[in-house]
């Protein structure tokens, strides 16, 4: 297999040490590489919980250390810890419409939205298959909280989410794909060896003032607003 797609780079810190430490604690190196890629999975999906990060290229070890993260930077987390242990995964990117992330983003900071918003998911080689996984992105507990507020959909999009069922998910793993955002999805910019590679050539979501409003004041109403759903779910109207 091509070393291009376990090599570490500026955003895939992989030897860093909190995230050695973090291979070490979860006993990852010892298990087999289906069972390391699903525990790493699980992870990544519900003990990083979904929320906004200061921007979607920062670096695996910053993103453990916030805690949460979202499409992007998730992914960067997760393609670190496979690369870690030599499991080979590239990056996949893509646009999906604001629409998904009404109601994770409050009605009052959607005009602040770009109308495409670039996301990602990370493809994973496993016997011999590569693997899209995608369904790590929102947190069993948030999900659960938007599950019980729309008992009866089945077709989906907003709180970022976007599925064809909303009670079934695709975001089980067991050696399969897992997608809860991909109905939602605009362009395809096909697959990089590495976030960086994508970020160098497509930026990010939001430049100049907007940038600057977002990483210091918006993510945060945002995030308060992610939590209040996790803590206390959703209260609709009629």
């Amino acid at each position: 297999m091509n070393v291009r797609y376990t090599a570490e780079t500026a955003i895939l810190n992989y030897s860093h040490a909190s995230i050695q430490h973090l291979i070490d604690r979860q006993g990852w190196r010892s298990l087999s590489r289906k069972q390391a890629v699903k525990s790493i999975y699980y992870f990544v999906r519900d003990e990083i919980k979904f929320g906004y990060n200061r921007d979607d290229s920062i670096s695996a070890s910053d993103v453990l250390a916030n805690g949460y993260g979202q499409c992007n930077t998730k992914g960067t987390l997760f393609m670190a810890l496979l690369r870690a242990l030599d499991i080979p995964c590239r990056f996949h990117g893509f646009t999906i419409f604001n629409a998904l992330q009404s109601g994770a983003i409050p009605a009052y900071l959607m005009p602040f939205a770009p109308k495409r918003i670039l996301h990602s998911w990370v493809e994973v080689l496993l016997d011999g298959e590569w693997l899209n996984v995608e369904g790590f992105i929102i947190d069993q507990v948030f999900l659960a909280k938007i599950q019980q507020a729309f008992p009866n959909r089945t077709s989906f999009s907003g709180y970022g989410i976007s599925v064809p069922c909303l009670q079934k998910p695709s975001n089980e793993f067991d050696g399969n794909d897992t997608y809860i955002q991909a109905e939602g999805i605009a362009d395809d910019f096909g697959v990089f060896d590495n976030p960086d590679e994508f970020y160098s050539k497509h930026g990010s979501n939001l430049r100049g003032l907007k940038k600057v409003l977002y990483r210091y004041v918006l993510r945060h109403l945002m995030n308060v607003n992610v939590q209040r759903i996790r803590n206390n779910g959703l209260k609709l109207k009629g």
